[in-house]
């Protein structure tokens, strides 16, 4: 700012001076307004007042009016320019402005302002010195910076500056101008170069720290003048003698030398000095490598220029030596990653750089093309496209030319050659390209020509005469007899360039394939694949001579070196090589890591996948090696070794189906390819004991027949393969344990000496056959195991024989054959223990009885192998059957801590149990079955089950509980006994217990199969007890399956002098209708029952024929004839259940709680439960039915029948309640799945009352759950019905929500197929009336409510002819009448109103039908008359005790007071009724509509009142209420809070609205808002 004390001026009058003054004492006081009011005056005064044009530009720039102020300023200029005030006014403004655009005229400024200084005061002129150099630099105008500043230094010299300002003032001049070197100013270059050396030598302290880095940067800005050589030189030594220590300068020198490419000694001398000084410096180590270049030790020098340039990058020069010595080393993709890095470090080249770039492109040209790829080539190309002046140049051409070739455009590449060869006839490198297109082309005599041509002009280069040598080496039949042409032409080219590995590959194929010298052919390719790791040819045939040379060590070496170098994906050669060495020396985890490595780099190598699967199944990972062969035989599907293996490991991981499919596979391509034929009949041999092992013996004969099959192909193929002749061994003996019946197998012919055809073989034939096969086995490889399978194939033998009763002699001689083939495996192999085990098995049995020998062999196995747990049971069963208990329970137990899954230990514990009496014998018997199944276990099980089951007394017993119950004994017991029956089917003994089982499983056919043939056994046995016993079980079964014909047959045919038979019979005479001979049996039975409580029996069944008869009174007098001696539970529920039957409440109560006194417990709580609940129902006491049965639950939850009696009842007792009955339901088929059938039937229809759809839970709704239930039991008419009521509900739901239903047309086809159910079930007449009729009445109401009205009145009208008197169906046509007429929206007739009156009265008893009047009434606006016909219905709903119909009468009623009431009309009388029955309802159930119909009587009350909204709001906000219901509620609260205009009250009710999607509503909202 401008203080006003500096004002000088002469005034021309009083007034002028006065208004100046008060500007000034204004702008004092910052008044910067009133000042420019007093400028102003002077103004009009004198215009061209100068003080008066300075105030107003500093009062105008206070004010921020900066364009008035700028022209008031120069307005003061231009009337006196030498005045100061005018010009520091306007620097002050320019300084403060924020546009760049008066910058320029700032500066114009400061020189004027300079001028106006420069006599006067010296340190103003300073200070806008500095700011005009300030200026300049930041305009980046570094010529007027350096001319400016050098003034300023200039007036400070002549002023006698010190030294030391002078220093800073350059000092400060190079900062200034340091990034002026990218400007290529001659000027101002030299200008900072001045400034540096006048810096680096006025400065006071040296040597010191700021002024060795000040003439590091001086060095530094050197560097980047290429034309400064000398002068950086100058600079770098004067340094070097002032920081001797410091290595920079050598750095900066040795850099400079290097990118000049000049190396002279004084360069070599800089390189050796650096790195005498630094042996780390970058620069140093470049040099080096330099050098080493020069001298060519190429390798030395690519190792020393990579690590030079990884600490000095920016050094073109450097990398063009680095690619260059790759090439040399035939490294030609380093070579060419180095000339990218040297073009990056170039950047734009001008001057000296260009003709590194064009060097730099030329070697990345060569490089690429010796890579001789396409893509190399191209980018070849495109290098030569970026040399200067390329097209004058002959080297270059001729590289274009070798490009073109490797491209494939032999034309381009022969225009080149022969442009070359007419321009420059004596440039090698014309004939070698002409030799480079001859060879390609195979031209080999013309290429030949070209080499030697150009071997004359450079006879030097390596190429040249290696591609001569491999001219020679392809080129005719003679030189391929003798290839000395082409070794002496290889010789030369690896004397030359001793790094050329291509050459050395070729020497190696010489001197393996034509000299045959393998020693010095693996040398040769050694050589080559050093020198060029990617050769996999040298590689590999390195690594093959140096095995078959026996020297693996170096061959893994090889492979070491180059596996460990080897990316991912790469190398394939050497990790298949070392693969397979390793799966060779049996290191198989080893060999999967290097194929892994392999197929990574090949992934569709199946020879590979083959390899990796081989590892796998060496190593033990079978599925793993299964998916290897796999993926082999998919890549080629011709490799059958590939598909045999993947078989064999199927076969190993017990596949056997897919195993046996792969080798039918293999045959399909090969069908005598033995290992598969062999394959194949191992897998069927395991899949018969497979099925042997479950005891389905006849498909382990099925499998046994092929097996042979299989083999005996083989055999026929290979005779002389003894595994073959033991296989077909043991399929022959495996049958031993198939009972006889059983065994009819098909060989081929040739196996029994015939030479074609087929023959059927018995079991013995069968062993005979095996023992054959044995016999060919030995004769062509004697092993002892051989002679083992022999010496057991002759015990085998001998027990078919002996459970036969043939001849005994015949007996023994193969058990003695059998014991002499055993020594024999003995002697052969001493240490084999199971060679022992199966001599002391042969040795034990009865016919040898040699127990010292049988002991002796035992304990020898056990010696032999000490996990034996064979031996130690076989050591312990023969202790038991010596009679030395404590022995074979030690032996057992030692068995038993050995492998305690080992089964026969087991049951010897369990038989030395029975033997000694111990209580455990059963529960031993049991974990035999659970373990595994055997004949011994299955039927000591089985006995001991039936023995417990036979004892009455114990069902309450722990003993009971646990062995029977918890441990589900009898299905168990049932499992193992029908297994053993199977194979044994000649135990009689067994199969009436199984009969027995299978009666307690309720399983009648199978229970009378197995009596039928246990009788059948015995028929012909002396024991008649038995046989009778036998019949009698038969004939009871029979009974029981309804086959009384049958039944009464097989009584009759034997003597029944016993209690059992006579009342079998006499059932069996009942069930078949013959009632007098029933009676006369039964009266026979009661003369000779001896306990009064089986007279009591049979005197019920009397009084049940007597109810046959229609003789009730007899009836009832029989069963009070038995309640007054001793009551019997049946005899009572047979009293109870006559009371049911004839009404007579009294007297089912009185038999209810007699029967209750005498039966306690669980046993039979659901038949009591089903009794008490049939009482209570016929007592009239809904409530009491749900209760018993919920009462019976909560004693017995896990009753699953109890359950789903629950869930049929609540329906019917407790309709209110129906959700609980679905969930009762639930819990019915969770227990207990064999109650699904019912239980979902049951589910659905709670779930219908409970009013449950599809739109709550598309997964759990009655429609699902009926389908599941017809699904599971389709013949089941009640389903069929509640399907047509679950659709209908449904429909109904649909057409709710405003959308089309998609169950239609469905009416007349499930009454169809009602009709149909019913007529193939047996079932109740009563019953099947009921059912049809409702399903009748279901469809017609369907049909009237999905608009069908003539169909529903042709249906009816239909019914009524098949049953007139009906008058359910005669309401419902008068329905479907009365809706046409009401569709016409006529009032009634007097007359048709007294018909449908009289009409209902006919149904009188029907809620329905007055519910239906009443709104028939409600339509023809007769109030009254409808509140009168609801409160009937009302009142029946009452006197039913129907819950559903009180419920829906109060809401109907409700609703039609509140219609009365909505209409505004003026009766206390209509609201009072709707709060009336709305609160009923309320207190009948919680029900939502209820709440919305007294919310809507509050609102049609007091609208605006707050507990209209509250009422509302708990309709709209309670969770679970339907949307129907709730979507009314929201529109009525929607108006109300409108009319109190509560807007946040309405945006949260338009969001529930939007998350519930009411269209309804917020449709209303828009209306409402509009009109607000």
């Amino acid at each position: 700012m401008i203080c006003p004390s500096y004002l000088v001026a002469t005034m021309s009058n009083k007034e002028v001076k006065t208004a100046l003054k008060s500007a000034r004492d204004a702008i004092r006081n910052k008044e910067y307004k009133e000042a420019l009011k007093h400028c102003k005056a002077v103004l009009k005064q004198e215009k061209n007042n100068y003080n008066a044009w300075v105030f107003i530009g500093l009062a105008a720039a206070e004010l921020e009016q900066p364009d008035q102020s700028k022209g008031a300023y120069k307005k003061a200029i231009e009337l006196e320019p030498n005045q100061l005030l005018a010009w520091q006014g306007l620097a002050n403004l320019y300084e403060k402005s924020n546009q760049t655009d008066v910058k320029g005229d700032l500066a114009d400024v400061y020189q004027k302002l300079l001028e106006l200084y420069e006599s006067g005061d010296k340190q103003k002129w300073f200070d806008v010195c500095n700011k005009l150099v300030e200026l300049y630099h930041q305009e980046k105008k570094y010529l007027e910076v350096a001319e400016t500043w050098q003034k300023l230094i200039q007036k400070k010299q002549e002023e006698g500056a010190e030294k030391a300002e002078l220093h800073q003032l350059w000092k400060k001049m190079t900062q200034l101008l340091k990034d002026s070197t990218q400007n290529q100013d001659n000027k101002t270059e030299q200008s900072l170069l001045t400034a540096f050396e006048h810096a680096v030598n006025s400065a006071e302290t040296v040597p010191s720290e700021d002024h060795q880095n000040l003439y590091k940067e001086f060095i530094q800005c050197l560097s980047k003048f290429p034309h400064e050589a000398a002068r950086l030189e100058k600079a770098c030594n004067d340094m070097m003698a002032l920081y001797p220590t410091v290595s920079y300068p050598l750095e900066v020198l040795c850099l400079h030398f290097v990118q000049s490419g000049t190396l002279s000694e004084e360069a070599l001398h800089c390189f050796s000095r650096l790195l005498e000084m630094d042996a780390s410096s970058g620069p140093g180590i470049i040099g080096f490598g330099i050098k080493c270049f020069q001298e060519k030790k190429y390798k030395e020098a690519v190792k020393s220029l990579t690590e030079g340039l990884k600490k000095t990058s920016q050094c073109p020069a450097a990398w063009h030596y680095l690619a260059e010595a790759q090439r040399k080393i035939h490294r030609y993709r380093d070579a060419v990653l180095s000339c990218n890095q040297a073009l990056e470090a170039l950047g734009i080249p001008e001057g000296p750089s260009l003709r590194w770039k064009n060097l730099i492109l030329q070697l990345k040209a060569e490089a690429l093309i010796k890579i001789a790829d396409a893509d190399a080539a191209e980018e070849a190309i495109k290098a030569l496209e970026q040399i200067v002046d390329a097209s004058s140049d002959p080297v270059v051409l001729a590289i274009r030319g070798q490009a073109y070739l490797i491209k494939g455009l032999m034309d381009q590449a022969s225009e080149i050659s022969q442009e070359l060869l007419l321009s420059h006839p004596d440039l090698a490198q014309s004939h070698a390209l002409e030799g480079f297109i001859h060879y390609f082309q195979k031209n080999y005599e013309q290429a030949e020509r070209s080499f030697l041509n150009a071997i004359e002009r450079r006879a030097e280069t390596a190429e040249y005469h290696q591609y001569l040598g491999l001219t020679y080496w392809f080129m005719s039949d003679e030189t391929k007899k003798d290839k000395g042409k082409a070794v002496a032409q290889f010789l030369k080219a690896a004397k030359l360039d001793s790094y050329l590995g291509s050459v050395f590959r070729y020497l190696g194929n010489y001197y393996r394939d034509i000299a045959g010298d393998k020693s010095r052919a693996c040398g040769c390719y050694k050589k080559a694949f050093e020198l060029d790791g990617t050769d996999e040819e040298s590689g590999t045939a390195a690594v093959d001579l140096s095995v078959e040379l026996g020297d693996t060590d170096t061959a893994l070496s090889i492979l070491n070196e180059v596996t460990g170098k080897a990316s991912v994906g790469t190398a394939k050669w050497a990790w298949l090589h070392r693969g397979l060495y390793y799966l060779r020396t049996g290191q198989p985890s080893q060999a999967v890591a290097d194929l892994q490595a392999a197929l990574r780099a090949d992934p569709k190598d199946s020879n590979c996948w083959e390899s990796l699967g081989e590892a796998y199944l060496s190593r033990g990972s079978y599925s793993t090696a299964l998916k290897s062969f796999r993926k082999a035989s998919e890549l080629n599907p011709e490799l059958v070794y590939s598909i045999y293996k993947a078989a064999a490991v199927e076969q190993i991981l017990g596949k056997y189906d897919n195993a046996i499919a792969t080798y039918q596979q293999i045959l399909k391509k090969a069908e005598d390819y033995v290992p598969a034929l062999k394959g194949l009949g191992e897998c069927h041999l395991m899949l018969a004991r497979s099925a042997l092992d479950n005891y389905l013996d006849r498909k382990a004969v099925d499998y046994i027949e092929q097996a042979l099959e299989f083999f005996a192909r083989a055999t026929k193929h290979r005779p002389d393969v003894s595994c073959l002749w033991k296989l077909l061994g043991d399929t022959c003996t495996s049958v031993h344990v198939i009972s006889p019946t059983k065994v009819n197998v098909q060989v081929l012919g040739f196996l029994m000496g015939k030479n074609a055809g087929k023959q059927m073989l018995k079991k013995s034939e069968m062993l005979r056959l095996g023992e054959r096969c044995y016999g060919t086995a030995l004769k062509l490889m004697p092993l002892p195991s051989i002679w083992c399978d022999l010496g057991i194939n002759y015990y085998r033998q001998a027990e078919h024989l002996t459970a036969a009763g043939t001849d005994v002699n015949e007996t023994n001689e193969l058990l003695a054959k059998s014991l002499q083939c055993l020594k024999k495996a003995v002697r052969l192999d001493s240490k084999n223990h199971l060679y022992w085990n199966a001599l002391g098995v042969v040795a034990s049995c009865s016919a040898i009885g040699n127990y010292a020998l049988a002991q002796h062999s035992f304990i020898k196995s056990v010696q032999a192998e000490q996990i034996n747990v064979v031996a130690w049971t076989n050591l312990g069963v023969l202790y038991l059957a010596t009679g030395n208990i404590e022995p074979a329970h030690e032996a057992f137990k030692i068995a038993q801590s050995l492998e305690p899954s080992y089964l026969l230990c087991w049951i010897g514990q369990a038989l030395i149990a029975e033997t000694v009496g111990s209580y455990d014998t059963m529960d031993l018997f049991r974990h035999t079955t659970e373990l595994s199944m055997h004949n011994e276990g299955a039927k000591g099980y089985a006995h001991w089950v039936c023995s417990t089951l036979q004892d009455k007394s114990n069902r309450n017993t722990e003993l009971y509980l646990y062995n029977i119950v918890q441990m589900n004994a009898i299905p168990a017991a049932q499992v193992v006994l029908s297994k053993y029956t199977e194979r044994n089917p000649d135990d009689a003994s067994a199969f009436t217990m199984l009969g027995y089982l299978n009666e307690y499983l309720h399983l009648k056919r199978q229970a009378a199969d197995a009596y039928e043939r246990a009788a059948s056994l015995l028929k012909n046995s002396e024991d008649t007890e038995k046989y009778n016993t036998a019949m009698q079980n038969y004939g009871r079964s029979l009974c029981a399956l309804g086959q009384c014909d049958k039944a009464i047959e097989v009584y009759t045919s034997i003597p029944l002098t016993e209690f059992d038979g006579i009342v079998g019979v006499a059932l069996a005479y009942f069930k078949k209708g013959l009632l007098q001979e029933s009676i006369k049996a039964y009266e026979k039975a009661l003369s000779v029952a001896e306990s009064e409580q089986d007279k009591a029996h049979i005197l019920t069944a009397l009084a049940i024929i007597e109810y046959k008869q229609n003789k009730l009174d007899a009836a009832k007098a029989l069963l009070f004839k038995c309640s007054l001696k001793e009551p019997s539970t049946e005899s009572l529920t047979a009293l109870c259940t006559l009371g049911l039957v004839k009404q007579d409440a009294t007297l089912a109560t009185a038999a209810l709680k007699e029967l209750l006194k005498h039966e306690k417990g669980d046993d039979r709580i659901y038949e009591r439960c089903l009794l008490a609940s049939a009482v209570y129902a016929l007592q009239g006491r809904n409530a009491g039915v749900q209760r018993e049965v919920s009462r019976a639950i909560h004693s017995n939850p896990d009753n699953p029948a109890l359950w789903s009696l629950l869930s049929r009842l609540v329906p019917l007792y407790a309709s209110q309640k129906a959700k609980g009955g679905a969930v009762a339901g639930n819990v019915a088929h969770a227990l207990d799945v064999n109650h699904g059938k019912e239980v979902l039937l049951n589910i659905a229809v709670n779930q219908l009352a409970a009013g449950c759809h599809m739109l709550e839970d598309e997964k759990n709704n009655p429609l699902k759950n009926i389908q599941k239930a017809i699904r599971l039991c389709p013949d089941n008419p009640a389903a069929w019905a509640v399907l047509m009521a679950a659709c209908h509900a449904e429909n109904t739901v649909v057409c709710l929500n405003d959308t089309q239903p998609k169950r239609t047309d469905l009416e007349m086809t499930l009454v169809s197929t009602v009709s149909a159910k019913t007529g193939e079930n047996n079932l109740p007449h009563n019953y099947v009336q009921t059912l049809e009729d409702w399903c009748l009445c279901q469809a017609i109401t369907s049909l009237e409510e999905s608009g069908k009205l003539s169909e529903a009145e042709a249906l009816c009208t239909k019914g009524l002819k098949s049953r007139p008197e009906h008058p359910a169906l005669f309401l419902l046509l008068r329905q479907v009448q009365c809706k046409q007429l009401l569709q016409s929206h006529k009032e009634l007739p007097d007359n048709i109103l007294e018909e449908l009156h009289k009409t209902v009265m006919t149904s009188s008893t029907s809620v329905a039908a007055w519910q239906w009047l009443a709104k028939v009434y409600q339509s023809q606006r007769m109030m009254i008359g409808a509140e009168m016909c609801y409160r009937k219905s009302l009142q029946l709903a009452s006197q039913q005790g129907s819950w559903n119909g009180k419920f829906s009468s109060l809401l109907r009623l409700a609703m039609l007071a509140l219609e009365i009431c909505m209409a505004n009309v003026s009766n206390e009388h209509w609201p009072s009724l709707v709060q009336e029955a709305t609160t009923e309802a309320l207190k009948l159930s919680f029900c939502p509509l209820a709440a919305l119909l007294q919310a809507l009587l509050q609102y049609n009350r007091k609208m605006g009142a707050r507990e209209t909204r509250r009422m509302l709001e708990r309709v709209v906000y309670q969770p679970g209420n339907p949307e129907t219901i709730v979507s009314v509620a929201r529109w009525y609260l929607l108006q109300h809070l409108y009319a109190k205009d509560d807007y946040e009250l309405i945006d949260v009710l338009i969001e529930n609205a939007k998350a519930n999607g009411d269209v309804r509503a917020l449709q209303l909202n828009e209306t409402l808002s509009s009109s607000a």
